[in-house]
C-alpha cells in the first residue's frame, strides 16, 4: 500500500461477532509497524452503537504481530491513547482484520492511565470459552502496553504526532 490508499478496518469479537468497523487511510511505516490516519467526520459502527467522529487519530498497527492495535487521537478526543488488545492484525487486501478481545489500555488527555474493561474480559473468558494461550495473550499485552504508556516509552512517547501531522497534511489542514 501507499500513503492515502483508503483502507478499512473491520474488528470482530470472539467466534466472529461484528464489532467496529470505519475507513480510513494508510499513512505509512516506520520501526514500530505499519500508522492509519482516520480523520474528523469518519463514521464507526458497530452493532448497537454508531458515530462520527468529532476528532482525528492514527491507529499503529505494531509491527511483529503484537497482540494489540495502539490508537493516538488529537486534543478533541477524551483519550489521547486507546489501545486494544487483539488478536495479531492482519490485512486482506485493504481491510485490517483482528478480534478484539475487550481488555483496553486508556490514557485520557490528562494523562491518567488505567486497564479498562476487566469486568467484560473476565466475563467472555468464560461466556466465549477465550482459549488459556488467548487469555494469556491479552493479559500479558495489557500489562505490557499499560507499563509502556504509564512510562511514556516508544511508541507512546510523543511517536505518534509525526502521523497525526502527515494526517492533518493528506486532509489539507
Amino acid at each position: 500500500m501507499a500513503p492515502g490508499d483508503p483502507i478499512r478496518v473491520e474488528m470482530t469479537k470472539w467466534e466472529g461477532r461484528p464489532h467496529w468497523e470505519y475507513d480510513g487511510v494508510y499513512l505509512g511505516a516506520d520501526e514500530h509497524g505499519e500508522w492509519l490516519g482516520f480523520r474528523v467526520g469518519t463514521f464507526y459502527r458497530r452493532p448497537g452503537m454508531e458515530f462520527v467522529a468529532t476528532f482525528s487519530g492514527v491507529m499503529l498497527v505494531p509491527a511483529g504481530g503484537a497482540a494489540h492495535l495502539a490508537a493516538f487521537n488529537d486534543q478533541a478526543a477524551k483519550a489521547a491513547i486507546y489501545v486494544d488488545m487483539a488478536t495479531p492484525a492482519a490485512w486482506d487486501g485493504r481491510v485490517l482484520r483482528s478480534v478484539d478481545l475487550d481488555l483496553d489500555v486508556v490514557k485520557l488527555q490528562d494523562g491518567t492511565v488505567y486497564v479498562d474493561d476487566e469486568d467484560e474480559f473476565a466475563e467472555h473468558t468464560v461466556e466465549y470459552g477465550y482459549p488459556a494461550d488467548v487469555v494469556a495473550m491479552a493479559e500479558a499485552s495489557a500489562r505490557e502496553v499499560f507499563a509502556a504508556v504509564r512510562a511514556g516509552v516508544t511508541p507512546y512517547d510523543g511517536t505518534a504526532e509525526r502521523w497525526l501531522r502527515e494526517l492533518q497534511v493528506s486532509q489539507g489542514m
